[in-house]
């Protein structure tokens, strides 16, 4: 990190990564964006919207002498909470009690959210630090609404830096919520045109 003259992007840029892109030939485009200020460091709507429409996203964690883990966390769209401009929050439901987030973020608060929007070709990267609650109250605010999962936890977020970046290499996938009606459309015409070309036969 530049102490000198430090931006929200150098907590991800480190000088190893700089020195990468230096030899590579980006550091002087990225070093641009950094300086307009293209790296966000408050949610603001557009985040705000991505989050409440997601369904699901990638928690990363690392133990105090740096084991990686990355964890899949899902629900009903509206399960990550924005409690401000720089929180997010979710219940943590009971899983396969391995907990090791858990374990990581008991002696490493730094983590990172991967929110993979397939429909769009849009991924937002979210770095920043993460602490646990079994607070009941805390836990019954976030549980969404008729959702059938038990609570373990909640984990609170707050953002150091986000980004949103480019689509390539971002296979289209919908939800099949989206895909079903018009698959079941498209059954009933071919039945329908089925039936017509059968009495014609007849």
């Amino acid at each position: 990190m530049d102490h000198a003259n430090p931006t929200p992007s150098d907590i991800f840029f480190s000088p190893a990564v700089k020195a990468v892109q230096a030899a590579r030939g980006s550091r002087e485009s990225y070093a641009r964006m950094a300086a307009r200020g293209a790296f966000r460091t408050e949610i603001n709507d557009d985040l705000m919207e991505r989050l409440a429409a997601a369904d699901s996203f990638y928690l990363a964690t690392a133990s105090a002498d740096g084991q990686p883990y990355i964890q899949h966390r899902g629900g009903p769209p509206g399960f990550i909470r924005v409690l401000d401009d720089r929180r997010i929050a979710f219940a943590d439901y009971r899983g396969n009690k391995q907990y090791i987030s858990t374990g990581n973020l008991s002696e490493n608060h730094r983590a990172q959210m991967f929110v993979m929007d397939y429909a769009s070709q849009r991924r937002v990267k979210i770095w920043g630090q993460a602490i646990t609650t079994q607070d009941p109250a805390i836990m019954s605010q976030l549980m969404p609404d008729g959702y059938r999962a038990q609570p373990e936890q909640a984990i609170i977020f707050t953002v150091d830096v986000w980004d949103l970046n480019c689509p390539q290499h971002i296979p289209i996938k919908l939800p099949i919520s989206d895909v079903a009606p018009l698959i079941a459309d498209l059954r009933a015409q071919v039945a329908a045109l089925e039936a017509e070309l059968a009495a014609a036969r007849r």
